[in-house]
């Protein structure tokens, strides 16, 4: 365990600061590169070059520093090269760099495995398969379900985002492109609404509603599409992350989990965004008091190195030698990184993410009270959504007003990101402090007075 380390007083970093806009001579050389050789799929948000990180802050070739409130995609936890991480990665690098934990065996793997089953929620004992990446995890979180229950359905939600391979691209429902010219997908998938309260897609209110989008899925689903004893798995974001940062209500996880009982379903959450320390807890179930049959983490676990992991129920994960590895899989060097951001989150990081996420949802909203672009604001720790509306009476979606947001905090020195229709998302490193926290709203405040 370590004790948490923030960045130091913002007079002393000297961030945000823009020197040329953005992006500079030196940039604007490295997007046409880019360009010119890089597979055309890439998305590409802004134009920002990154040459160095510290903290919550990045520097892009040009001399721009930049406040990150994106954290490359909840990724970073830890911030941009934490010294107890970067130290790790050094140390496991000059001892060896492979050895391919499906196959033999070295300390760090057995190591991180042992610690992410004591963390997952629930008393049950656990079992950990490591991948090089969150939708390698979804994969075969999905081989592993088929496997344990030998059926064969899968149940996941509109608005979910489980990554583009294929067996991820098929539980993914959140936007039509994401599927566009790769037909056919995994057979048996079935999408449901996610209890996303503020657009119902029942037309309810919460909590009058009786969870009705839980009910729905045994009086509708089951009732007409699927016998339930033919699903193996629901695959649920206990926070949805790519769908728009929508926290459901408190109850919703647990009428799932009861639900999946019912029927002997295995509950798979998907926590490769709203995992490891994020939500103000390790996990985001355990806001719900929910213990999962199979835990997905990725993103935020190894500070961006490659690392995804399931973790199940050991009772789950009892497939045969030789029916899933990965070359690798548990790198021991991402292994390592792993370790020491664990270290981290648990010594301090995970408390600030709760702290931090409450006076960012409190910033929020004292300017909702004069922004009446700001349709919802919803949020668990440092995973916080803001959705914008053309019109608060309709709730009508606001994308361009989004972009444009996004464009501008950009050039003004914050860096954001949009999820789900027309919802900005805030994801900044789990180091960021009250400092970096009223900035970045200060930023907000001023791009959405300059727009509106």
């Amino acid at each position: 365990m370590t004790d948490v380390q923030l960045a130091p007083p913002r007079a002393a970093r000297g961030y945000p600061r823009i020197v040329v806009p953005p992006p500079g001579p030196r940039a604007r050389a490295i997007v046409d590169r880019d360009a010119a050789w890089t597979s055309t799929s890439y998305i590409k948000e802004y134009p920002l070059v990154v040459a160095r990180g510290d903290g919550a802050m990045i520097e892009d070739v040009d001399g721009n520093r930049f406040l990150d409130f994106m954290a490359g995609i909840a990724v970073t936890s830890t911030g941009h090269a934490h010294p107890q991480v970067v130290a790790a990665v050094q140390d496991a690098a000059a001892r060896f760099l492979h050895i391919c934990g499906s196959d033999f065996y070295y300390e760090g793997m057995a190591a991180i495995c042992e610690r992410l089953a004591r963390l997952a929620p629930g008393s049950s004992k656990k079992r950990v398969f490591l991948s090089n990446s969150g939708t390698e995890a979804v994969d075969g979180a999905i081989k592993l379900a088929r496997h344990a229950t030998r059926r064969s359905a899968i149940v996941a939600f509109k608005g979910a985002f489980h990554g583009r391979t294929y067996g991820g691209m098929s539980l993914t429902s959140s936007k039509a492109r994401q599927h566009a010219g790769f037909g056919p997908l995994l057979p048996e998938i079935y999408h449901v609404p996610f209890g996303y309260c503020y657009r119902c897609d029942f037309g309810k209110t919460y909590p009058s509603c009786g969870l009705f989008c839980v009910a729905s899925i045994e009086q509708d689903l089951f009732a007409r599409q699927v016998d339930p004893h033919d699903v193996a798995a629901i695959f649920v974001e206990p926070v949805q992350g790519e769908g728009g940062y929508v926290v459901p209500p408190p109850d919703y996880l647990p009428a799932l989990r009861a639900l999946c009982d019912r029927h002997g379903i295995l509950l798979v959450a998907d926590e490769i965004q709203c995992g490891i320390g994020r939500t103000g807890r390790m996990f985001a179930c355990e806001h719900a008091g929910v213990e999962p049959d199979i835990l997905l983490t990725a993103k935020g676990l190894a500070s961006g190195m490659p690392l995804g992991a399931i973790i199940a129920r050991e009772s789950i994960m009892r497939w045969e030698t030789g029916a899933h590895g990965s070359t690798f899989g548990g790198n021991p060097v991402c292994c390592a990184a792993a370790l020491a951001t664990l270290d981290v989150v648990e010594g301090g990081l995970m408390a600030n993410a709760g702290a931090m996420g409450d006076r960012l949802l409190a910033g929020l909203r004292s300017r909702a009270e004069r922004h009446p672009a700001i349709g919802d604001i919803r949020g668990l720790g440092l995973m916080v959504g803001m959705e914008l509306v053309a019109d608060r009476a309709t709730r009508a979606p606001a994308p361009s007003l989004v972009h444009a947001l996004v464009q501008r905090a950009f050039a003004n020195g914050l860096l954001l990101l949009a999820a789900g229709r027309s919802t900005l998302r805030l994801a900044p490193p789990l180091v960021v402090d009250a400092t970096d926290i009223d900035t970045g709203l200060a930023i907000i405040d001023e791009c959405l007075t300059a727009l509106a």
